[in-house]
């Protein structure tokens, strides 16, 4: 019985991978700032056996390694983790303030960083291996010119992501990174709302600038997510996959 952690998990795509994990059988833990919302999310699943959530705040490495620890307490060995969550603020270089990226670094690439640490040891001590799935952007190369400290964050997840896949394979651990295309998420339709941009208004603008003429929903990267969890892609590692609908390609 396998158990997946992630990195969020209590909305967007996150929660779309706890389901389909949930429907495979797999044990999940996941995390937010939203200790209420994770409840309900098990209550509502009627999921106790097969659920736990842990609160941390990502601007903070404090709970990273008790979740870990909460984790293999209730399920005995983490064999997979999903680095979901991330922020997006609005920034270009020359406006960037240092809380903006202080925040952004924290979120996005601190904690994962720290999380990791403590999984790839659990990981070796249990030697069973196991898999690692980054949550990346199409923004990784080089990006739009208001998220460059975005930008920054996930073009190093993709350095660390390599970085895992070829010191520790030998352990039997994988490590590989989704390339996410512009979603259409709870996030992206508040951070458009304060922009004055509604929902329709923004899935036409995406139509329009999208080769594949639309926004990606948050089920389209899942499919990709369960194989990379999977025993299906037990000699995958190192890849990069691009779900995007031919964003910057």
């Amino acid at each position: 019985m396998k158990t997946v952690m992630i990195v969020g998990g209590n909305k967007g795509v996150g929660k779309e991978i706890l389901m389909a994990s949930l429907n495979k059988g797999y044990n999940v833990a996941f995390c937010s700032r939203n200790e209420e919302e994770g409840k309900q999310i098990i209550k509502s699943l009627n999921a106790e056996d097969k659920l736990y959530f842990h609160r941390v705040d990502l601007n903070e490495i404090n709970e990273l390694e008790n979740f870990v620890i909460q984790t293999k307490k209730k399920f005995g060995g983490i064999d997979a983790l999903v680095i979901y969550s991330g922020i997006t603020p609005v920034a270009s270089l020359t406006e960037t303030e240092e809380d903006v990226y202080d925040s952004v670094f924290n979120v996005n690439l601190k904690a994962p960083y720290f999380l990791i640490k403590h999984v790839i040891k659990s990981m070796k001590e249990a030697g069973n291996g196991g898999s690692i799935v980054f949550f990346g952007s199409a923004h990784m190369d080089y990006g739009q010119i208001d998220r460059t400290a975005y930008a920054l964050t996930k073009g190093t997840l993709y350095t660390l992501s390599r970085h895992i896949a070829r010191h520790y394979s030998s352990y039997g651990i994988r490590s590989n990174y989704v390339v996410m295309g512009w979603t259409h998420t709870e996030g992206e339709l508040q951070l458009r709302k304060e922009e004055g941009i509604s929902a329709e208004e923004l899935k036409s603008k995406a139509a329009a600038i999208l080769p594949m003429g639309r926004m990606l929903t948050p089920s389209d990267p899942v499919p990709a997510v369960m194989y990379l969890i999977s025993d299906d892609s037990a000699m995958t590692t190192g890849s990069k996959i691009r779900i995007t609908a031919g964003e910057y390609i």
